[in-house]
């Protein structure tokens, strides 16, 4: 395997698992996502560089920055400019030399609306230079072509994270991205 991805309902712990493979494995770059709250309550998501870089992924509601059509997952308006503008360049690291860590959390609706995006990913799965480590969504409603392309490829490891299996199932995935990295 090559690559390994982690995939759950919303919540479940993906990327708090994502975080603690990334501690563990250097070097390593790519992005996560992260919820943003406001007095409890969720009003969008943050794209987050593993050297700590934030930009805003979308807001409930916003007004998208992106011209054209407004870009929509539910009620959270999808800021496609500020994404890519933080989390294309990232994909630059994925053509140096040595063999490495690139962490995508995630492949999901909000990143789909970029197809500078889909192109790195898809660049990035069949580079030699790095192993990928990814989450994307369970299955539900319509397919998202590039989440399929993901899930039946031969070198892709995939690793069900569910409530019961979150908190035992980290020596796991860690061995699997070491292996990779070999």
């Amino acid at each position: 395997m090559k690559h390994v991805f982690l995939t759950g309902v919303p919540g479940v712990g993906k990327t708090t698992l994502v975080k603690k493979v990334c501690a563990a494995v250097v070097p390593a770059s790519g992005f996560y996502t992260e919820e943003v709250r406001e007095r409890g309550r969720r009003v969008g998501f943050d794209v987050v560089t593993l050297t700590g870089d934030r930009g805003r992924l979308s807001r409930l509601g916003a007004r998208s920055s992106s011209a054209g059509r407004e870009c929509r997952v539910g009620q959270y308006v999808v800021d496609v400019q500020s994404f890519e503008s933080l989390a294309l360049p990232l994909f630059s690291d994925t053509r140096e030399g040595s063999k490495r860590l690139f962490v995508i959390d995630e492949i999901g609706k909000m990143e789909l609306f970029s197809q500078a995006f889909i192109l790195a990913v898809r660049q990035t799965l069949d580079s030699s230079s790095c192993s990928i480590l990814g989450t994307i969504p369970v299955p539900k409603g319509k397919p998202l072509a590039l989440v399929e392309e993901v899930r039946s490829r031969q070198d892709v490891n995939i690793f069900m994270i569910t409530k019961e299996n979150r908190d035992v199932i980290f020596d796991d995935i860690l061995s699997a991205v070491r292996e990779c990295l070999k």
